[in-house]
């Protein structure tokens, strides 16, 4: 059974309302209100009106009024509002309609007119919650095929080093862990769980005598190495400034740099660098020291969480250590989840 569009009619005056009740009843389910605020109210019901009947000339708060209160409030902003007044001079007309109206009928009130007025309004209504539905159908596939593309990137920069698909992966998982517990949007938090696996996605740059060598680099070779932050920001780059290719830009770009100014590549310190990286450069040294590498064991945790305590201030940003220090619940729920299954050592001590 389809239920009838839902109409509130807003009218200081009863046999106003009679009226419209009388006209819409059969094909619409109508609410009414004799005040602004009780208009405002029932605005708020659920289920919310489809549309709403609003007369202008009421006390205390007058239809115009209403119609504002109505347009700043996001669970009412898109509701089509139509003005059903005796006040018949342009200017008013003009002023509702500058208020976010879509009609503006006056009064007496032509029946036929009142119900074309009303059915019109609720379709290009409905094709508008049709076509902002599609829209952001369409934004979630790209938006999915781009996070795609960009773990998958990050993949193959990981090809080229000495870690694994896991630590990507978990660098994600960390990152948007962290970014949570500070309070970042979740939109934010989203993004940095995608943008932070391409942190390296420079080391596609760099040479394999000097990525893949066994031994200390030489002051030469070190020099090249950390040339990586700033290939990754090139292979990053977005002209369309998409708001995840721009975090996973400043992250690849920004990650070694220190609190203190002695990071590489442009040496920024303190909250110059974006907070992204700030994130990035704690949770990517930590999981680095509790990894298994082909040239090192893994850490114990608690010396992994004291070497990033003591970096605070120094390496790190020393709220965000406090911050990383205090998530130690999760952050080993998630090295345990995303730990390497051909590991001989075990994630935690």
């Amino acid at each position: 059974m389809t239920l009838k569009p839902t109409i509130l009619v807003v009218d200081d005056m009863p046999d106003n309302i009679r009226i419209i009740h009388g006209i819409l009843a059969d094909k619409f389910t109508v609410r009414a209100a004799t005040s602004g605020q009780k208009a405002l109210e029932l605005a708020l019901m659920e289920p919310l009106p489809d549309l709403i009947l609003l007369d202008v000339m009421m006390p205390i708060m007058n239809g115009f009024e209403v119609c504002q209160q109505l347009k700043l409030d996001p669970n009412t902003s898109r509701i089509p509002i139509i003005f059903v007044t005796a006040k018949t001079e342009e200017w008013d007309e003009q002023t509702g309609l500058e208020l976010g109206a879509v009609d503006y009928i006056c009064k007496p009130i032509s029946p036929a007119v009142l119900t074309v007025r009303v059915k019109n309004q609720l379709a290009l209504a409905n094709q508008a919650r049709q076509l902002e539905d599609l829209v952001k159908l369409r934004t979630k596939e790209l938006e999915n095929t781009r996070h795609k593309i960009i773990l998958k990137l990050g993949r193959a920069a990981e090809f080229r080093d000495n870690e694994t698909g896991l630590h990507i992966v978990r660098i994600g998982h960390l990152s948007q862990m962290l970014a949570q517990h500070i309070g970042a949007t979740d939109t934010w938090c989203e993004h940095i769980l995608h943008a932070s696996p391409m942190h390296d996605i420079g080391k596609i740059g760099i040479p394999d005598a000097i990525l893949l060598k066994p031994g200390r680099l030489t002051d030469d070779e070190r020099t090249i190495m950390q040339q990586h932050p700033i290939l990754g920001a090139e292979i990053l780059e977005d002209d369309d400034n998409a708001p995840l290719l721009v975090m996973a830009k400043e992250i690849a770009l920004y990650h070694h740099e220190h609190w203190n100014g002695n990071g590489y590549p442009t040496g920024i310190s303190g909250k110059d660098i974006p907070l992204s990286a700030r994130i990035v450069a704690i949770v990517d040294v930590f999981d680095a020291l509790t990894s298994t590498r082909p040239y090192k064991k893994p850490w114990p945790t608690q010396t992994a969480l004291d070497y990033i305590a003591d970096g605070a201030g120094k390496q790190f940003d020393p709220d965000l250590v406090t911050a990383f220090l205090a998530c130690r619940d999760k952050v080993e729920q998630i090295k345990l989840q995303f730990w390497e299954p051909e590991s001989p050592e075990q994630p935690m001590s």
